[in-house]
C-alpha cells in the first residue's frame, strides 16, 4: 500500500491572481479587524497600535531606508443624539450602505459595537456585501481619474 493512497489527489492548479472582488473583500475585512481591535482596546482601557513601514531619506547619507511608524486608525463609530453608539462601514473615503439608504448601525454599548463589527466582518467574508463594495470601489477609483 502506497503512502500517497491515503491522500485525495486532484488536478487543480493555484490561480495566478485573485479576482478583484476577493482582493477588495480582504481589504475591507482587514479594516474591520482593525476597528474590532480598536474598540476592544478602548473597552479594556489599553492602547492599540498597528505599525507600517515608511521610506525615509537619510539627510546625512542620502540613502533611503525603511522606518516603522504607527498607523493612524480613526474609529468608525460616534455618539448619536440619543446617546447610543452608531457606526458606518467605510471603504476608503466612501461609506457603504448596508441596506438601501441605511449606512449606519446603531448599538447600545461598546460590547454590542464589537459584536456588530464582528457580524459585519463575517458578512463581508461571506460575500454578502460584494455589490456595495463594488459601488464604493468604483466611486473611489473615479476620484483618481480626473
Amino acid at each position: 500500500m502506497s503512502v500517497l493512497s491515503n491522500l485525495k489527489l486532484v488536478d487543480v492548479k493555484k490561480p495566478r491572481n485573485m479576482p478583484a472582488i476577493v482582493v477588495r473583500r480582504n481589504k475591507l475585512s482587514s479594516r474591520l479587524w482593525e476597528q474590532i481591535q480598536l474598540a476592544q482596546s478602548q473597552l479594556k482601557g489599553t492602547s492599540f497600535v498597528v505599525t507600517k513601514f515608511r521610506s525615509v531619506k537619510d539627510r546625512e547619507t542620502g540613502l533611503i531606508k525603511q522606518v516603522e511608524v504607527p498607523k493612524r486608525i480613526k474609529p468608525w463609530w460616534f455618539q448619536s443624539d440619543e446617546g447610543k453608539v452608531c457606526f458606518s462601514v467605510r471603504y476608503g473615503s466612501w461609506t457603504i450602505d448596508l441596506a438601501k439608504g441605511k449606512p449606519s448601525v446603531e448599538v447600545e454599548s461598546g460590547e454590542a459595537l464589537v459584536k456588530a463589527l464582528e457580524t459585519i466582518k463575517i458578512a463581508v467574508e461571506a460575500g454578502e456585501l460584494d455589490s456595495q463594495i463594488e459601488i464604493a470601489s468604483a466611486k473611489l477609483r473615479s476620484g483618481f481619474g480626473k
